[in-house]
């Protein structure tokens, strides 16, 4: 069980100012199992930013901030069906162990199951 033993004070790893760690903050840590924060506040915000988290927590962005998170374009390879022998794009670099489908061949594939 978690003792309070009153505020502590920390130094953030990113800007060097010293910051409150107070009481009710180490409790709440405690109780999750985190380990103390290394940035002040005010770091902890800027990161986020830069990171694309929104001060709710979820990612933000375009269609994708329904689903909670936003990944940005990825690179696409072009692959064989190995059901129907049409070309599809894949998000995966395919290394030929394993059969890549279509998207219809793949969804079709997974309502067989």
């Amino acid at each position: 069980m978690f003792t309070t033993t009153g505020d502590k004070t920390l130094t953030c790893a990113d800007c060097g100012q010293e910051f409150a760690f107070t009481a009710s903050e180490q409790q709440f840590y405690a109780d999750r199992q985190f380990s103390e924060p290394r940035r002040c506040t005010s770091c902890r915000a800027i990161r986020k930013a830069s990171r694309g988290v929104s001060s709710t927590g979820s990612y933000a962005g375009g269609e994708s901030a329904s689903r909670g998170y936003d990944r940005g374009s990825r690179e696409m390879f072009s692959a064989t069906c190995a059901s129907c022998g049409r070309e599809a794009q894949v998000p995966f670099r395919p290394s030929g162990a394993r059969p890549v489908y279509c998207s219809d061949c793949f969804t079709a594939q997974r309502r067989s199951y």
